[in-house]
């Protein structure tokens, strides 16, 4: 029995049949900018060298408290586990949800944080009402109020962009609504990140292009309106008073333990360090040692060098939000970059700047590195929102475009290029 002839494909067939294939396969795996890749790069790092970190500086803490030395280590990768696909999830949508999501974002996120000052729901620790507990869950809604403002920022900027130059039309709008925003945290007297959250909304804007000498008057209220809120506290002032003394003599104060310690830890660290696990302040020396004090820890185990890489990797993402702002095409891409650049830098320097006695103690976290859920999830899903921006629409065109080239070359017997 006579066998059919084996058909083949013609070569230009072929051709066109791999050039279609890596088309689609482009349009799957984008060839994103190098800002995209920085960006993410160094933000997954500074996640690993924190899982790492909060494992290390909360073991003694978490068997006393949670009854095992991995509990909060686990809880922490949990978040992680979580927070990274939320990352890139959220870097691959476009603009537009963002603005559609903003006022809905903005006012959910505003009323779980009124839930908290003005229910029995919130839960105040530290002396700062600033936790709510539904279903046995706790979490931060000043957090999400970070998230909300960043992209109702982007939103509004693009709204009113040729507003910018007009004080009562163009950015008393904006300071109002964000202000309202702020001051449902600072009822809660979380200083701290009422701080963080005003210098996001006035360094977005300042960065974006806004005059100086519209955005003064506006600092200047802030700043006065924190020192009368800073005054109005027992427990603030006494934190400044032990800031404010010279080499916090009075270290066997309550107020002045945490300050004192954590230059012990980082003097005990030296250059080299005692090594990863070694610390003694964790051994209930030294309180928040996972938390807002983990840099003094990073300072002990890895010594003056691994601190000094820290603030180098913090000093990379500056550059890479620097990079994706200055390339930002849209009004939404700049506001939001700009709003993210001085939320995570901004607050990396303060937190740094505490526990090596620059600042009084603030109670703000290190972005990416210390333990907390809803500030790593909050952090990650705002970096995304960067992403999002970041990413280069023409990247899979010009990818796709020499892959059809590579192929025509090859069937016309050429050498592609």
């Amino acid at each position: 029995m006579a066998t059919p002839p084996r058909t083949t494909r013609p070569p230009k067939a072929e051709a066109a049949g791999v050039s279609a294939a890596r088309i689609r396969l482009g349009r799957v795996f984008r060839v994103e900018s190098k800002d995209y890749f920085l960006l993410l790069g160094t933000t997954l790092f500074l996640v690993v060298f924190g899982l790492v970190m909060v494992l290390s500086s909360s073991s003694v803490e978490s068997n006393l408290e949670d009854g095992g030395f991995f509990v909060q280590a686990q809880r922490q990768g949990l978040y992680a586990l979580f927070g990274v696909p939320i990352m890139l999830i959220a870097g691959r949508m476009p603009e537009r949800a963002w603005m559609v999501a903003a006022w809905p974002l903005l006012l959910v996120s505003c009323a779980l944080q009124l839930l908290v000052v003005a229910t029995p729901l919130g839960i105040t620790v530290g002396g700062n009402t600033n936790w709510l507990a539904i279903g046995g869950v706790q979490f931060q809604p000043s957090e999400l109020i970070k998230v909300a403002l960043v992209i109702w920022l982007g939103l509004i900027v693009t709204k009113k962009q040729g507003l910018l130059d007009d004080f009562g039309r163009g950015i008393l709008p904006i300071l109002l609504v964000g202000g309202t925003a702020i001051g449902l945290v600072l009822i809660g007297g979380d200083l701290g990140t009422v701080m963080i959250m005003g210098a996001m909304l006035i360094g977005a804007l300042f960065l974006i292009g806004v005059r100086l000498r519209l955005l003064l008057p506006v600092v200047l209220l802030g700043a006065t309106v924190f020192v009368i809120v800073a005054v109005s506290s027992d427990s603030r002032m006494r934190r400044i008073t032990a800031f404010l003394q010279e080499n916090c003599t009075q270290f066997d104060n309550d107020d002045c333990w945490q300050i004192q310690h954590g230059r012990f830890a980082l003097a005990n660290g030296g250059v080299f360090g005692v090594g990863l696990g070694n610390s003694t302040a964790k051994w209930s020396w030294l309180p928040a040692a996972d938390n807002d004090f983990i840099f003094a820890i990073i300072g002990e185990e890895l010594g003056l060098i691994g601190a000094v890489v820290v603030i180098g990797l913090f000093v990379l993402l500056a550059i890479a939000f620097a990079r994706v702002l200055r390339a930002a095409r849209t009004p939404f891409a700049k506001a939001v970059t700009a709003a993210v650049l001085v939320w995570v830098v901004g607050q990396a320097c303060v937190n740094i700047g505490v526990v090596l006695g620059v600042f009084p103690v603030l109670g703000v976290p290190l972005p990416l590195v210390s333990a907390g859920g809803t500030a790593l999830l909050t952090t990650l899903f705002a970096i995304g929102v960067v992403l999002s921006v970041a990413r280069d629409p023409e990247a899979s065109v010009r990818a796709a475009a020499r892959a059809q080239a590579r192929a025509a070359a090859r069937s016309a017997g050429r050498p592609a290029r």
